[in-house]
């Protein structure tokens, strides 16, 4: 697996308050004066169901939050599992391409609170050998035609960097400092 590094504390916020994961508890009830007397044929009393520690219910909440965020760009195809340890993400897809691969890598480390991401990418179908992804890390100052100048060779490029980062990018000119964009390779 490759591992890529992003800017955590850039990037769309999709976590939320932790607040609102915190167990809500529930309300006493009232203890009964006179308990049951146990009768022998009475079954076996379950064990309580363990409750979720407090970093448990974060992690949950997080990765609910990161699924949306990658169904919502319509980037999961059913296959798509992710793992989270503490500001790490792991992905795993089995039928995603390359390219939905890459886009999948930047959706997720493009939020804030997020530092990697760790992912086996397929082989490109056009090289006979797997290819390592060219992101670019937005600077202050940036915009898609340096950027296309830069890697493409043409600043009329842009138009390319912008498609091959949809549906992360809904603008080309609503990019910011830290966010990581796909460079396509052709």
């Amino acid at each position: 697996m490759s591992l890529w590094d992003f800017v955590k504390d850039a990037g769309k916020s999709v976590f939320g308050e932790a607040q609102a994961a915190e167990p809500q508890t529930a309300p006493k009830q009232a203890t009964p004066q006179a308990a049951p007397q146990a009768s022998s044929h009475a079954a076996p009393k379950a064990a309580p169901e363990p409750v979720p520690s407090r970093d448990d219910a974060d992690t949950r909440r997080k990765l609910d939050a990161l699924n949306a965020e990658v169904a919502a760009l319509g980037l999961d195809s059913g296959d798509v599992r992710l793992h989270l340890k503490g500001d790490t993400v792991t992905v795993v897809s089995k039928g995603a391409d390359r390219a939905t691969m890459e886009k999948l890598i930047l959706a997720v480390g493009n939020v804030k609170g997020i530092a990697r991401v760790e992912a086996d990418l397929p082989e490109d179908a056009a090289a006979s050998r797997t290819m390592e992804p060219v992101f670019h890390e937005v600077e202050t100052g940036d915009n898609l035609s340096k950027i296309a100048r830069k890697y493409l060779g043409d600043a009329n490029r842009y138009q390319e960097i912008f498609e091959a980062n949809k549906p992360m990018l809904s603008d080309p000119d609503k990019i910011y400092p830290g966010q990581k964009l796909r460079i396509p390779q052709s």
